[in-house]
């Protein structure tokens, strides 16, 4: 008559086996096809670039009544910038995080540029600023974070930075020479 095993004894070789068969069927899965692979495969984007310039893109249609010409369009109501180039033409649009203090409608000239990084009001490490007008004692000004991040929510602060995403900032910064029109509309 065979001896029978202690009960440690079936347990290990339970064990034992369970890893063998999850370890066949993950060298099987691993050899089969991977068809999300090519999914997830980055692209190169617009933000790769050394140095990014106006195009093209999807925009949303300029707001009737922003003028003509060469300028920078901002819609406050839609929180949205627009370039557009001389033959009235959008070049690149894009959505913004603006601060707590709207400029009025109206047309602005882009005045003071500052591309050296510096401490915005909302205490975020801010570059490529433009400012173009002063509202309520604020100044109003485009800019983005040099970590690229949105800014927090103003906490009952006065801030007058309309915050773009780094890439769109670049291109703005490009575009947006001294002298530059910028209209706001509502």
């Amino acid at each position: 008559m065979p001896a029978l095993l202690p009960s440690w004894a079936w347990v290990s070789g339970l064990t034992v086996g369970a890893i063998a068969a999850v370890t066949v069927l993950a060298v099987q899965a691993d050899q089969g096809p991977h068809p999300t692979a090519v999914a997830t495969k980055p692209k190169p984007s617009a933000s790769a670039e050394a140095h990014p310039t106006p195009k093209e893109t999807a925009p949303a249609p300029v707001p009737e009544g922003s003028g003509t010409g060469r300028r920078v369009v901002y819609s406050v109501g839609q929180d949205r910038v627009w370039l557009v180039d001389a033959s009235d033409a959008t070049r690149r649009s894009f959505k913004v995080w603006p601060g707590t203090v709207d400029p009025d409608p109206g047309k602005y000239s882009v005045g003071t540029r500052r591309q050296d990084p510096t401490t915005g009001s909302d205490g975020v490490r801010v570059e490529q600023i433009m400012y173009f007008t002063q509202e309520d004692g604020v100044w109003v000004a485009f800019s983005n974070a040099v970590d690229g991040s949105s800014p927090p929510p103003a906490d009952g602060a006065k801030t007058g930075g309309i915050r773009l995403p780094k890439a769109d900032g670049d291109a703005l910064w490009e575009f947006g020479t001294s002298g530059t029109t910028v209209t706001v509309v509502s």
